[in-house]
This record gives C-alpha cells, structure tokens and sequence, in this order.
C-alpha cells in the first residue's frame, strides 16, 4: 500500500504531550494500537510537513 493507495481500515488518531515532555501520536484500528513518540522539534518538522502537503493538496483540486 502506497501513499496514493485508498484503503478500507478505518483508524482512529490522537494527538497529544506525554508526561515525558514528548508528542505522542497515537492510531488506533482494530486490533492495532500504534503509539509514536516524537521529540519536541521532530512534532514541529512533521506538523511542518502535514501544512505543505495540505498546500499541495489543495494545489491538485
């Protein structure tokens, strides 16, 4: 499955600070529970990365 691949799974996610002073994202889909902890800085790479696919994204429509 790839990037442009539709799927059928349906998942749910969290976002959040864990008391370590990391940002959790954590998915979850039947039978799957998936928690990945990130640094402070690797959050704001990855949140920069999420706004400039969303302006690509809206490039395509």
């Amino acid at each position: 499955m790839g990037i442009n691949s539709e799927s059928e799974i349906a998942a749910n996610l969290q976002i959040g600070p864990t008391t370590e002073g990391m940002v959790r994202l954590y998915i979850t889909a039947e039978g799957v529970d998936l928690p990945f902890d990130f640094d402070p800085d690797e959050a704001d790479e990855i949140a920069e990365e999420i706004r400039a696919a969303a302006a690509r994204a809206r490039a395509v429509k």
